[in-house]
């Protein structure tokens, strides 16, 4: 069964373009990525200890960890966005700092991007990278329990996350949770998304985990990224998951992410809310 939202069929191909490009609906996203690395390449210059921890033998497979004052605290891990295909870990470090005030941990892993990858190939990267996480963080001082979280396209990773044994609770931001409205955008030109990687690869459509997620996005948002977390929350709820569907009054899909970022941001009280 697919899950397409109601205009679609109607819809033009710039239509459908436009319903998930960020990007082009956010008009100071260029300043914002500017920014953004540069506020991280200055945390990790001031952090150098434990970057580039490598889990695997591809470019990207690697981690950048950023242990609490205990070994026993809880560990957020982030896994980055940009639709599977752009970005990296590293150039979103800064936003460790929200939960290393609360005396977290905060661990990044890269993985590799599409087109050298398809996504299910970046899917069993991240469990690979839990694996590893879950086998050696004790040793670089982070051995409590462990919530994902990931933006955009890492919320869509986030949610798949859930299912490793190590992760404990989730916090899925600004995800894509149902991929069969990918295929149909300029996205796909990279992902060249597979019948069954959007069966096998959707949250949506794989059986409800029952742990602990939150789902949050911008209420100033895209109306798909909105339709989209609201419709995974409601799956869930049906099936009596737990977890707080958490709209981020005013926020757009970059903005959201400073309610990460600072020490008492709502979705850091969230995450605290997921382990009581």
């Amino acid at each position: 069964m697919t899950r397409l939202p109601a205009f679609w069929a109607s819809a033009s191909q710039a239509e459908r373009d436009a319903a998930y490009n960020n990007a082009a609906a956010v008009a100071c996203s260029a300043q914002w990525t500017t920014e953004r690395d540069a506020a991280a390449a200055a945390f990790r210059t001031a952090h150098p200890a434990r970057l580039d921890l490598r889990y695997g033998e591809a470019d990207r497979e690697a981690w950048d960890l950023f242990p609490g004052p205990r070994r026993d605290a809880p560990c957020l891990v982030f896994i980055h966005g940009g639709y599977w295909q752009r970005n990296r870990r590293e150039d979103f470090a800064h936003y460790a700092e929200g939960a290393l005030a609360m005396g977290w941990s905060v661990a990044f892993n890269g993985y590799s991007l599409a087109p050298e990858a398809s996504l299910t190939r970046i899917a069993w990267q991240v469990q690979a990278a839990l694996d590893w996480l879950s086998a050696h963080g004790p040793e670089h001082g982070i051995g409590g329990p462990i919530v994902a979280s990931g933006w955009s396209a890492g919320g869509h990773l986030a949610a798949l996350a859930l299912e490793h044994p190590a992760v404990t609770a989730g916090l899925a931001i600004s995800g894509i949770f149902e991929l069969a409205p990918i295929r149909d955008t300029y996205l796909n030109a990279a992902l060249k998304l597979s019948d069954e990687e959007i069966a096998e690869l959707s949250p949506m459509r794989r059986p409800v985990v029952h742990k602990p997620l939150a789902i949050a996005y911008g209420s100033a948002e895209l109306p798909e990224l909105c339709r989209q977390s609201r419709d995974f929350h409601a799956l869930r709820s049906a099936a009596h998951a737990p977890g707080p569907l958490v709209p981020v009054p005013g926020a757009d899909h970059f903005q959201v992410l400073e309610a990460l970022r600072v020490p008492d941001g709502s979705l850091l009280r969230v995450a605290a809310t997921l382990l009581d």
